[in-house]
């Protein structure tokens, strides 16, 4: 069996919609891994420790917001309706069961206000074929001009506000990856919506 379709907690009826003011911000579409409630709450205990423990001067992020980007879609000036309804086809073609990503060390990527992440020290090959995967379909259906051709898996925690964190080991996290979904956010705006999401069953 191959990953099986799960009911979006916003309906593409509402999110699709738009008025003067939707249309005046910046819609930003991407495919992202989830962590439950226990792995956030994981995440955010070694959040603070690596802040606490590095004198970062750190933004840090809500745990509700926390995840790992697949492939980002782009932002746009609208919620556009044909890239979300061909990702979501594309997503669908995709096939994955379900595996484990071990969060063990702490690092950070160069920027006007550096992210502070996780990341893993092993790919796993479930997640790096995913990734791979997904891409193949998203370029099938037209939508491959964000696409990176790279892919480095990690969950941002904080925004550095000085210094580029220093990588760090941090007591692992294991994180049972049960699927994907496909996020909506407005760039300075609040929560993330989900569009949709796909959960793995064993192939």
């Amino acid at each position: 069996m191959g990953s099986r379709r799960s009911s979006p907690s916003d309906s593409q009826a509402d999110l699709l919609g738009g008025g003067s003011t939707e249309a005046a911000a910046i819609h930003r579409l991407f495919f992202a891994l989830l962590p439950g409630e226990a792995v956030c709450g994981h995440v955010e205990r070694a959040a603070r420790e690596v802040v606490a423990t590095q004198h970062l001067r750190a933004r840090l992020i809500r745990p509700s917001r926390y995840h790992a980007t697949l492939h980002f879609l782009g932002d746009h000036p609208l919620l556009r309706s044909d890239i979300v309804t061909a990702a979501i086809g594309a997503a669908g073609k995709v096939h994955c069961a379900p595996f484990e990503l071990v969060l063990d060390h702490a690092a950070g990527f160069h920027g006007r206000e550096p992210p502070c992440v996780l990341r893993c020290s092993n790919v796993p090959s479930a997640l790096q074929t995913l990734w791979q995967d997904l891409r193949q379909s998203l370029l099938l259906a037209g939508l491959g001009a964000q696409l990176s051709r790279n892919f480095t898996p990690h969950v941002t925690f904080a925004y550095s506000r000085g210094a580029v964190p220093q990588p760090a080991p941090i007591g692992p996290i294991t994180w049972r990856v049960e699927g994907f979904a496909l996020l909506h956010s407005v760039v300075g705006g609040g929560e993330y919506r989900t569009l949709d999401a796909w959960r793995f069953s064993a192939l």
